[in-house]
């Protein structure tokens, strides 16, 4: 930047040929120059920049016309944002601004970025505001960074406080409906069970899993054999809360069935298939066949308000079980994400 300021010809500028600069001018220049902290200035009635090789890659795309060019020009897209900063230094106040937001055009598109900066004027020889002088800082990566940081921590909490709150209603429902503790016990570590499988399929897939997957796991306890249930339909992923739900509404079905409905009797089958639809549209359908004839329950239970309810608000959709006789069927639909 030595060299290109040197070969710059400084008089179809406000500010004159470099020769006629004053003497504090010329000083602030050498001792940017020098600095490798990245610095820029500005001087004259327009304010026309200069800066040193620290401050180059800020600049961008605009770089290459950036030299002598005045302040309003260069920094157009952010002028609005800086000038007050401006104004401030070229009134002799010196000024500091902290991981400040400016929506950039240096590369030939919009983007943003965020700058910890200070304003500072600059004097001539007579001790008058002749310009003002930028040290700056481009923060853009690290305020990015702990936004992000600050989206997961939010997004683990949600997930956190979501788990409790299942595995609270899934303990005190168990313990209120079982005829003993030693089968609330049992009953109770099996639906914890399933919860820390569809856990691990998300910890495992980052921040989704396939719904295949997340209904294999489910149900893998319940099968003598793989082809008493079958699964059908698209590569589809939901999200963490979703899987868990999911999850819980498998492990409630299957375990319903080998106690009452088709997985209870040899040649009993289960038909499980999904689907997609406009708008992120989900549906889910769980048909048994072969079972015993099936009965409307006297009263609904834990697993009832958990696949109708409980689940379809996840996917905030509605869930509705059907006992048709020949073979229970519970229908979920709803919106995916």
């Amino acid at each position: 930047m030595a060299r290109a300021i040197d070969a710059f010809d400084w008089s179809t500028t406000s500010m004159g040929p470099a020769e006629a600069w004053p003497l504090s001018l010329r000083s602030v220049v050498q001792m940017m120059l020098h600095q490798r902290q990245a610095i820029c200035l500005f001087w004259g009635a327009d304010l026309n920049m200069l800066y040193n090789d620290a401050y180059a890659p800020m600049l961008g795309d605009k770089e290459r016309n950036a030299l002598g060019k005045p302040f309003r020009e260069i920094w157009s897209d952010v002028w609005s944002d800086v000038k007050p900063f401006v104004d401030k230094a070229m009134a002799g106040e010196g000024t500091h601004a902290e991981n400040l937001r400016l929506m950039m055009n240096r590369n030939g598109f919009e983007e943003e970025t965020y700058f910890t900066f200070s304003y500072s004027p600059l004097f001539d020889d007579e001790g008058n505001v002749g310009g003002l002088i930028n040290v700056a800082v481009e923060t853009t990566q690290t305020v990015l960074a702990q936004r992000t940081q600050q989206i997961l921590r939010r997004e683990l909490m949600h997930r956190v406080k979501n788990s409790l709150a299942v595995t609270s209603s899934v303990i005190s429902a168990t313990l209120r409906q079982a005829r003993s503790l030693d089968e609330a016990r049992d009953t109770v570590g099996l639906r914890i069970a399933a919860l820390a499988e569809a856990q691990n399929l998300f910890n495992e897939n980052a921040d989704n899993a396939e719904v295949d997957a997340v209904l294999r796991s489910a149900l893998r306890a319940h099968l003598d054999h793989e082809s008493r249930i079958s699964l059908t339909g698209p590569t589809v992923k939901v999200s963490p809360q979703q899987a868990v739900g999911l999850s819980l509404a498998a492990y409630e079905l299957a375990t319903n069935a080998m106690k009452y409905g088709a997985l209870s009797v040899d040649g009993g089958r289960v038909s499980v298939s999904w689907d997609t639809h406009e708008r992120r549209g989900f549906s889910f359908t769980w048909q048994e066949s072969g079972g015993p004839p099936v009965e409307r329950p006297a009263r609904t239970g834990f697993g009832s308000r958990l696949t109708n309810r409980i689940v379809a608000a996840y996917f905030s959709g509605e869930g509705h079980t059907h006992y048709d006789r020949d073979g229970l069927r519970f229908e979920l639909t709803g919106k995916l994400g």
